[in-house]
């Protein structure tokens, strides 16, 4: 039986018979006497929740590199007769498949994200997922408030037809962390500010603690995989992006790197000019470590830390002081409370509240220019079959769509420079999960709340900071390694008792984004770099420490070959296989994107000049992470929204 599919990344149909074959293999259907909810969770497998049809219908609009993978996995299944194999016979067959490097395994990483998001995202008409009960999952525990209780204030531009044009004195493209500031501070200035962003409009009202309708808020979808599925990205598409689904840790940019980045011509930055931008944007925000609060999660790395030796600090955070911790553990999925400062609070509504126009689901194909100088943007406007195209007549465009978007929007438009896409940072993080006696409810309470920085400062300026990680049902099966469908069935039910940490490195080699054969943003990065390797290992190896200092009766990573420690077992030999792990194995993972449009003196080597203004397209500007010069090392919002204040009190003073 095939399913016809259809879509600009399709070469030949879905066969629906193997894909089910494929998903019935990750999550088979049990024998089992066990009544109830238990019974349910091991008796009923893809086919019997509709999964198949789903991932059969997702596979068209994947980005071309992973829909490829899947479909010559696919395809190569098919030839076999995968779909009239025995399960064990298929199981073993896909353990093969994870061994063709990368296509094969990118594959696989894909199918499990897909299959393993829809067992355990999925929900009724009561928001509910049997799966939860059973996994100690409790799911959504509160309603969000009314549209009446939570309006929604910004006004949203209506466009509509075939053709549509607006006009402005600046075009700002996105509106998280550097957009919005700038948007903020030019309509304060009198300018006529016309933000455009390619996500949709969501508020309080609509953040249901759904893990699912969460992942509509993140760039493609939810999670995104480099060219070859080494790297999983994360990036905020929602009006006021990453900030409205990050974990809200508020740390400025170290001195050092200040200094580094004052040395390479970005003036100010080590003075007390860039003080008070960091004093403006913290008070606007509202950053404080009187509501942090320590979840268990961070209790248990704490009582590793001081036991292993090693120091720990409460993190500061966008968060109001009513700020109730136990529901924080829905806030990647945005704050249903409303105590995230996220720009959506803070600076859009100061960018509204002067006159600032927006328009929503609207994504920007490119930026026009005519003899060097920027004249506004092309740009579609919509979702499924109901677009519009638009265009924005503006002498001044603010490129801030993000780390990943805004170098492909450059490199689409043809300006920017050799430079642009280059010098791609991404924070790489490993992870590494515990179990635990007791529960751990690391699902419930700030997410993170507490680091520890003790190294930071390892090898040739690599290292890490190390801290907490939430929990979400979907996103942690669907990365969790696989070696049989009864095996990863068992090992959920430990969730309860799981504490996750990560370390999040600095990078000292760099990746890059180009254009895929859809014109869209590909990012390509890998463990080139000798001391990114060394770094990956050794936080793998500490983290897995840390677990066992605590207490851990079981320590795994998110390699792709399983890598498990269990109580009784050979510690040492363990660290070994984690620091010996070859390099195809590792899979890291960036909620921070910068650096790919980067400020600089030359424009050999950098997109933009220091003030932040393309080196080759009068009035064009770049305001946001992609601007970076390098990787901060610290979680970079507030590092992004200082020097998005510094770069719009440049632009106003070139106008004046």
């Amino acid at each position: 039986m095939r399913t016809e599919t259809s879509g600009p990344h399709d070469v030949v149909p879905v066969d629906l018979a193997v894909v089910a074959a494929v998903c019935d293999t990750l999550l088979p259907a049990l024998s089992t006497d066990a009544d109830g909810a238990y019974g349910d969770y091991l008796r009923r497998g893809a086919s019997e929740r509709d999964i198949p049809a789903s991932v059969a219908a997702a596979v068209p609009d994947l980005p071309p590199h992973v829909a490829g993978a899947v479909r010559g996995l696919l395809e190569e299944l098919a030839a076999e007769g995968f779909a009239d194999a025995s399960l064990d016979a298929r199981t073993e067959r896909l353990r093969r498949a994870g061994n063709d490097v990368p296509t094969g395994r990118l594959a696989l990483k894909q199918l499990k994200t897909m299959v393993f998001g829809q067992f355990f995202g999925a929900f009724d008409e009561e928001l509910r997922n049997p799966a939860w009960e059973v996994i100690g999952f409790p799911g959504p525990v509160t309603p969000p408030p009314t549209p009446e209780q939570a309006p929604k204030i910004i006004p949203i531009e209506r466009v509509s037809g075939d053709d549509a044009v607006l006009t402005a004195d600046v075009c700002v493209v996105g509106s998280g962390a550097g957009g919005s500031v700038i948007a903020a501070r030019l309509a304060q200035a009198g300018r006529s500010v016309l933000v455009l962003e390619a996500g949709g409009y969501r508020n309080e009202s609509d953040f249901r603690q759904l893990e699912a309708e969460g992942a509509a808020m993140y760039l493609g979808g939810g999670l995104m995989w480099s060219h070859d599925g080494a790297m999983g990205l994360l990036a905020g598409s929602t009006l006021g992006g990453g900030t409205v689904i990050n974990s809200m840790v508020s740390r400025p940019v170290p001195d050092d790197v200040r200094a580094q980045w004052a040395a390479e011509g970005l003036d100010g930055l080590d003075t007390e000019e860039f003080d008070g931008f960091l004093a403006r944007v913290n008070e606007r925000l509202g950053v404080n470590t009187e509501a942090t609060r320590f979840n268990r999660n961070a209790e248990v790395l704490v009582e590793a830390l001081s036991a292993s030796g090693l120091a720990h600090h409460a993190i500061p955070r966008n968060a109001s002081l009513d700020d109730d911790p136990d529901l924080c553990g829905y806030c990647n999925a945005g704050c249903q409370q409303g105590c995230k400062r996220s720009t959506l609070r803070t600076y859009l509504e100061d960018a509204a509240a002067a006159g600032a126009r927006f328009v929503v689901n609207c994504f920007v194909e490119r930026v026009t220019t005519e003899d060097g100088r920027a004249t506004g943007v092309d740009a579609v406007v919509g979702t499924g079959d109901e677009r519009t195209r638009l265009r924005v007549d503006a002498p001044t465009v603010v490129v801030a769509a993000g780390g990943i978007e805004s170098p492909a929007l450059l490199l689409r438009s043809g300006i920017g420079g050799p430079a642009v896409g280059r010098n791609l940072r991404l924070h790489p993080t490993y992870m590494v999960s515990g179990v635990y006696d007791e529960p751990v409810d690391a699902w419930r309470g700030q997410i993170i709340s507490v680091m520890s920085f003790d190294f930071m400062d390892l090898d040739d300026g690599g290292g890490f900071f190390i801290a907490p990680l939430g929990l979400s049902p979907a996103t942690w099966a669907g990365q969790s390694p696989w070696v049989d469908g009864a095996r990863s069935r068992q090992e959920f039910l430990k969730f309860a008792h799981v504490a996750a940490w990560h370390a999040i490195s600095h990078d000292h080699g760099a990746g890059e984004v180009v254009l895929d054969e859809a014109d869209r943003a590909l990012v390509r990065w890998g463990l080139d770099d000798d001391v990114d390797r060394r770094v990956a290992a050794r936080g793998h190896v500490e983290l897995a420490r840390l677990h066992r200092a605590a207490g851990a009766r079981e320590i795994f990573t998110f390699h792709f070959t399983e890598r498990r420690w269990r109580e009784g077992e050979d510690f040492d030999a363990f660290l070994e296989t984690l620091a010996d792990a070859p390099v195809e194995d590792v899979t890291a993972y960036s909620a921070h994107q910068m650096g790919a449009c980067r400020m600089g003196a030359s424009p050999d080597t950098s997109v933009a000049d220091p003030r932040g203004e393309l080196h080759d397209a009068a009035g064009v500007w770049v305001g946001d992470g992609a601007a970076l010069p390098s990787a901060p090392g610290v979680n970079p919002m507030i590092t992004i929204m200082a020097l998005a204040e510094r770069t719009a009190t440049r632009m106003l003073a070139a106008a004046s």
